[in-house]
């Protein structure tokens, strides 16, 4: 069974670049305080932790 990591979107996207805007897209990030549930795999934690300023882990 694969670990799950939940993410929250914690801060407005709206002076992000294209490409940053891009990658919330990616983990399914709409609006502030949206959270999700993803599969732990390497893509997911490489995106995770190149928005660790937007993002908040919950557990």
């Amino acid at each position: 069974m694969n670990k799950q990591i939940t993410v929250k979107l914690k801060r407005s996207v709206v002076g992000c670049t294209e490409k940053q805007k891009a990658t919330i897209r990616g983990l399914g990030l709409r609006r502030i305080n949206h959270a999700k549930t993803l599969e732990n795999t390497p893509a997911v934690r490489g995106m995770v932790k190149a928005m660790i300023q937007w993002l908040e882990i919950v557990q």
